[in-house]
């Protein structure tokens, strides 16, 4: 039998902004004057959440917290397209989807002080729980949409997760189930270069990692993480067909942590000042900033209001999260069994 060629494939990589702000007209998503400003809001509400998270911790009034400087765009532009029946599956680094998706500040404020109150998301928000354990939400991300497949609704499901996920069983065993059954899931990958220390060159020996979607059959797509207009039209056209029964689809959001792993942690060791400045210059808001001032949308001055908005918002935030009671040791119980033992309700009781 001779040789034949079964099957050829190819890897899509998308851009709207280029690294001066200049756009492709042609691949401009419909979104209204006011609707990219509030994109722009909220990746300035989030950088500013980001520093100010940072602070909080080296006072010792946090814990242990993940930066997420660099990555607004592919947050806030993935977040911006959802719906709010669609299921969302945070890793720990999504503040900026939070942030989009209107989660209250002082419980994500909370959650880093180490309040597990800040677990329980507002009734009218689809966000699962924060998982630190790298990739496990993957699984649950998948089961989800396959609810929801069973159940008919007309939702879909976002998973997010980092470069170093895809090096998990888990990650493999879920786009595996997604691609079977041919699921309502997004997989939102941001590729910030480094799993801790670990360079992508370490992880894969793919040409991207969007390719790995190829081989559990559906779409893989490569998109600009730093082009937040890009991030959005990917992510809408994935939901959209997501919804509509087509299956899943994987999105590599090429971006940088810009920051530490977290704060318990120093890039400095790892990685070079040459490699840092190349991608600063690639920064998501300064991009848009640019954008939006080619057609005198913004000025230093509005940018400046901006920040200050959102200082102010996260002031107001710090004070209601530290002026918040301390848990009562009874709520240790709550949410935990659906039925607590005798011996469990004694001890609940105090007894």
């Amino acid at each position: 039998m001779p040789e034949e060629i079964l099957a050829t494939f190819q890897i899509k990589r998308l851009g709207v902004l280029n690294e001066n702000g200049s756009a492709d007209l042609s691949l401009m998503p419909e979104l209204s004057g006011d609707e990219i400003w509030r994109m722009y809001q909220l990746m300035v509400l989030a950088r500013c959440f980001d520093e100010r998270a940072v602070s909080l911790q080296r006072e010792g009034r946090l814990g242990t917290y993940p930066p997420i400087r660099g990555q607004e765009a592919a947050q806030v532009g993935s977040a911006f397209a959802l719906k709010a029946s669609d299921w969302v599956f945070p890793s720990f680094r999504e503040m900026g989807a939070h942030l989009t998706l209107g989660y209250p500040i002082p419980q994500l404020l909370q959650y880093w002080g180490g309040d597990e109150r800040a677990q329980k998301t507002p009734p009218d928000l689809n966000i699962f729980p924060f998982c630190v354990a790298v990739g496990s939400q993957i699984p649950h991300a998948v089961g989800a949409a396959l609810a929801i497949r069973y159940r008919r609704d007309p939702a879909a499901v976002v998973v997010y997760f980092g470069d170093g996920a895809t090096s998990k069983g888990d990650f493999h065993e879920a786009m595996n189930m997604a691609g079977v059954y041919q699921l309502p899931v997004v997989f939102i990958c941001q590729n910030n270069q480094w799993a801790i220390s670990v360079p992508l060159k370490g992880q894969t020996a793919s040409a991207s990692l969007a390719q790995k979607a190829l081989g559990y059959g559906f779409e893989g797509v490569q998109v600009d993480g730093n082009d937040i207009l890009a991030v959005y039209r990917a992510t809408l056209n994935a939901l959209e067909k997501a919804r509509s029964g087509a299956g899943p689809t994987f999105l590599e959001c090429l971006t940088y942590r810009m920051a530490d792993h977290t704060t318990a942690d120093d890039a400095g060791r790892y990685r070079s000042d040459e490699e840092v400045a190349l991608w600063s210059r690639r920064d998501p808001i300064l991009r848009l900033e640019r954008f939006l001032a080619a057609s005198g949308a913004w000025t230093p001055e509005q940018g400046r209001v901006v920040k200050e908005e959102a200082i102010a918002l996260i002031d107001r935030a710090v004070g209601e999260m530290e002026a918040a009671p301390p848990p009562a040791p009874a709520e240790l119980f709550d949410g935990v069994l659906a039925t607590l033992t005798q011996r469990q309700a004694e001890q609940r009781k105090g007894r």
